[in-house]
């Protein structure tokens, strides 16, 4: 029954995408606000399917500590539900992402326009300091800048492997920091077509205020998401031991 269902999921959401897409071509003419709003679209329409189809719900706690004004948004990243959950919430954001996403042919077009930041890794320092100078445009204009600090997905088990990137671009910005707790990996793992029932949870954290030395703030934002994380990984295993298989040790009862 989970395969079924992830199946019929998977054909829903991609079709979903692609449609959306494609009846929204116009919006490539109109510009980033416009390309936005159909994201938000898509991204609710994503949860309800997965919510329906799957038996996956969403939560959003600590929606109190998200800042009035432009901030840096730091999340764990586990699989490509936070992505959407994101999307689903803000108005007006820009994400961090890998060059190779906007070569995607239409997909592509949609993050050039809506002015997401894109890094090509290969340059190293450049790049980062590029994505700085953007990031600061991005906060000027009263955006929200996510930004996964290790990169890629992880698997909920996998060390974690924070990068300095996000250190540098917070001094260089000057902007406080909202760090970002998830359990996602549980529901939706990354290079699975597998979607688990159960309630996946995007806690939003304590910020983080600007000025803080560059080590200071790595260290605490870390700490924070890391603590977070684990948390909501042991109250979903408890709530459904069948995730202890795919949870951290730490996140697993001990027998």
């Amino acid at each position: 029954m989970l395969a079924l269902r992830s199946a019929l999921f998977n054909a829903l959401f991609y079709g979903l995408l692609i449609g959306l897409m494609l009846i929204g071509l116009p919006t490539l003419a109109l510009g980033r606000r416009s390309i936005l709003r159909l994201a938000n679209v898509w991204a609710r329409a994503s949860l309800w399917l997965l919510r329906t189809v799957c038996g996956t719900r969403v939560v959003f706690r600590g929606r109190e500590h998200i800042p009035d004004g432009p901030c840096i948004l730091a999340a764990k990243h586990q699989s490509f539900l936070e992505i959407i959950a994101l999307c689903s919430l803000f108005p007006d954001f820009s994400f961090v992402l890998k060059r190779e996403l906007t070569r995607i042919p239409l997909f592509g077009w949609y993050l050039s326009v809506s002015r997401q930041i894109a890094v090509d890794r290969a340059r190293g320092r450049a790049a980062l300091t590029e994505v700085s100078r953007r990031a600061v445009e991005v906060l000027r204009d009263g955006r929200t800048l996510f930004i996964f600090p290790e990169g890629t997905r992880r698997p909920p088990d996998a060390l974690p492997e924070y990068k300095a990137g996000i250190a540098f671009i917070y001094a260089e910005t000057q902007t406080c920091c909202l760090p970002v707790a998830i359990n996602t990996g549980l529901f939706w793992p990354r290079r699975s077509f597998r979607r688990r029932p159960g309630t996946a949870v995007i806690e939003f954290l304590p910020v983080i205020p600007a000025g803080l030395p560059r080590d200071v703030f790595q260290a605490r934002m870390r700490d924070t998401i890391e603590g977070a994380s684990l948390a909501l990984m042991a109250e979903a295993v408890e709530a459904d031991p069948r995730l202890a298989s795919v949870a951290p040790e730490g996140a697993v009862p001990a027998a």
